[in-house]
């Protein structure tokens, strides 16, 4: 049985994610993962459920009724990607426009793959501007030369932090 990804958006309101839950244990389907956020007064995110191939129809027709919520359903791959491992990446400094797109483009020239990518711009009391906090997780090669892309990295802003970790 190959995973089923669907992604949602729409206007906030408690009970979403309970509605679509219940949508989906109702159909004999099992909740794997999901990745869900409150963002400008939205809710957004995306999920990873099994579900019988018998009732992926019904699920489409609940989905697609859904008043409260925009959803599109994608079948999953069956395959793990083989990755050697992964890094955890942590980056903070004062936000500037194009500091995500400058991140993902070092990524990029390394030839790395972003599993997950999360960040955020709040306040920074201390600076009286907007501060840049990023969590990337990139799966690497044996032999990678992390202090090489922590460099570049750091070249992006003189008060960027990047802290980089090996993760389990």
């Amino acid at each position: 049985m190959k995973p089923i990804i669907f992604t949602l958006v729409g206007k906030d309101k408690r009970g979403l994610v309970d509605s679509l839950a219940q949508s989906v244990f109702k159909l004999g389907g099992n909740w794997l993962g999901s990745n869900l956020s409150y963002m400008a007064g939205h809710f957004a995110g995306f999920v990873e459920i099994q579900l019988p191939a018998d009732k992926q129809d019904a699920l489409i027709e609940q989905f697609s009724s859904h008043p409260d919520l925009s959803i599109n359903l994608v079948e999953g791959a069956n395959e793990n990607p083989v990755q050697t491992h992964t890094v955890q990446i942590e980056i903070m400094g004062n936000d500037k426009p194009g500091i995500v797109q400058e991140l993902t483009s070092i990524l990029n020239r390394f030839s790395l793959n972003i599993v997950k990518f999360d960040s955020t711009c709040g306040s920074a009391p201390n600076w009286g501007g907007m501060l840049f906090k990023a969590k990337a997780i990139v799966a690497i090669e044996n032999g990678f030369d992390l202090d090489a892309l922590r460099r570049a990295l750091e070249s992006i802003a003189n008060d960027l932090m990047v802290d980089i970790s090996t993760t389990a």
